[in-house]
């Protein structure tokens, strides 16, 4: 009898004690990342949900405005949390107070934006109801719906360290340990329109096309051009495509495959890339491998001793499709990013492809009029290489700027918000190297400058193609 009422009182706690929301635990799981007390942590976590943290929060019809609320109440609970130990750390407590009133701050912005915009809805409500199509209606809401956003999802707070980041821009994956993974990446399947390769990468290929033949010269960072003109890539630029977004909902699915159809045959006609990876995660082949694509324009990257100044006839182009919005793109789907690696795994082993030869457009492009990096700044920031299985490439000196004196303004600051580290490397190796000759930094970026434009202009007469030997490339494992 017992052990029946105790199975009984059990069975009903759990049926009472409902899950917290997805976005609960999100803001939860972000409040805590830094609280290493295990004890102090369930405490919390326990008092928050059971303290009512959600509350009528989760009947407001914003999303935005529900992920700040839940982030204010979580902060204000244990803000009474820490005020209450006396052991707590002040300096912590401090940086909590602070996150707090920044979290009111956002709140109330939000609804004021929110109210602002009302009226904007009322008009497609209007619009709607006087027989025009309900796709007016529909690009207002969303319109709006994109300003609140905008406005209440500010760039998180680190509650517990004091400094503003922003969001990830993708999800992380986890490692690929478990599961049976093929040594090598072959051909499986194919058909008319298709190719199934052994890690699960699917290709689509009824959109590929020729582009021009591939023809580059490699130069050496302190000989200059090299003799021979070579044939193969040997690295990846990834892109985000710039192009419009709908929202990734069930209600759009129409729109969503419109938009990808009419930017695959946008980036068709413009030869732009090698590969798209549309929002579902599916990969187009467009510009056949063996020919180049008009991605990456003058941009510049080394590796050791190697310099290459002609990343369209030397690198594959790889874009997603997103969008750079802010200083930091959107952030790219899982669907994207599983099939992004895959294809990254896929082409590095076809071409052979070191990986710190697998970099973003925001990192190599510039201004060679202006000897100014960042012309185009997509994915200058926030690229997941971790979860490619790559180097950290935003940590590596930017050759445009260690080895050729490149330059940014205050548009590119302002874009970005700060330099990436590399940035910064490549500034102190100049500066290193001005002390060193007895130079001031500017004479030095203009040597540099010049050493660019005589490489960049030089042209190899009776230039062939040389035949990479077996040793540099892999065999073609397409079939």
């Amino acid at each position: 009898m017992t052990v029946t009422a105790h199975r009984t009182s059990e069975d009903r706690y759990r049926r009472e004690r409902e899950a917290c929301s997805a976005e609960l635990a999100i803001e939860l799981a972000h409040l805590t990342r830094h609280i290493d007390d295990p004890i102090v942590k369930l405490k919390y976590l326990r008092s928050a949900i059971d303290g009512g943290c959600e509350g009528p929060v989760d009947l407001v019809p914003c999303a935005p405005i529900r992920r700040a609320w839940y982030r204010l109440r979580g902060l204000e609970m244990l803000y009474r949390l820490l005020g209450s130990d006396s052991g707590a750390d002040t300096d912590v407590l401090e940086r909590v107070r602070a996150a707090r009133r920044a979290a009111r701050r956002a709140i109330g912005t939000a609804i004021a934006a929110a109210l602002f915009l009302l009226p904007a809805l009322l008009a497609g409500l209007v619009i709607n109801v006087s027989g025009d199509e309900a796709s007016v209606q529909i690009a207002a809401t969303r319109s709006a719906a994109a300003a609140v956003a905008a406005v209440a999802e500010p760039p998180r707070v680190e509650a517990l360290d004091g400094r503003r980041r922003l969001e990830p821009l993708a999800e992380s994956l986890p490692a690929e340990e478990a599961g049976t993974a093929p040594a090598t990446i072959w051909l499986a399947d194919r058909g008319a329109d298709w190719e199934l390769y052994s890690n699960g990468l699917r290709i689509e290929t009824a959109y590929a096309i020729a582009g021009k033949p591939r023809s580059y010269i490699v130069h050496h960072r302190e000989l200059g051009p090299q003799p021979g003109i070579h044939s193969k890539p040997v690295g990846i630029v990834f892109h985000t495509s710039e192009s419009d977004l709908w929202p990734l909902e069930e209600a759009f699915a129409g729109e969503l495959r419109r938009s990808s159809a009419n930017l695959i045959r946008y980036v068709q006609r413009q030869q732009a890339y090698n590969y798209l990876i549309d929002r579902f995660g599916r990969v187009y082949r467009i510009v056949e491998d063996e020919t180049r694509a008009n991605h990456a324009g003058r941009g510049i990257w080394a590796r050791n001793d190697d310099v290459y100044l002609d990343l369209n006839d030397a690198f594959l182009g790889v874009a997603f499709e997103t969008r750079w919005e802010g200083g930091r793109s959107l952030p790219i789907t899982r669907a994207q990013l599983i099939a992004g690696r895959n294809l990254t795994h896929y082409l590095r082993q076809r071409f052979a492809i070191a990986p710190e030869m697998c970099v973003t457009h925001g990192l190599t492009s510039v201004n060679p009029k202006r000897y100014l990096i960042g012309y185009h700044l997509d994915w200058a920031s926030g690229f997941p290489f971790e979860a490619f299985g790559l180097p950290d490439l935003y940590e590596l000196p930017t050759p445009s700027v260690s080895l050729f004196g490149f330059d940014y303004d205050d548009d590119f600051l302002n874009t970005l918000g700060e330099p990436w580290p590399g940035l910064l490397a490549a500034e102190r190796l100049l500066k290193e190297e001005a002390q060193q000759r007895a130079l001031t930094v500017d004479e030095l970026r203009r040597e540099r400058q010049r050493r660019y434009a005589e490489w960049s202009a030089y042209a190899p007469a009776n230039a062939s193609v040389t035949n990479e030997s077996s040793s540099s490339q892999t065999p073609d494992k397409r079939g």
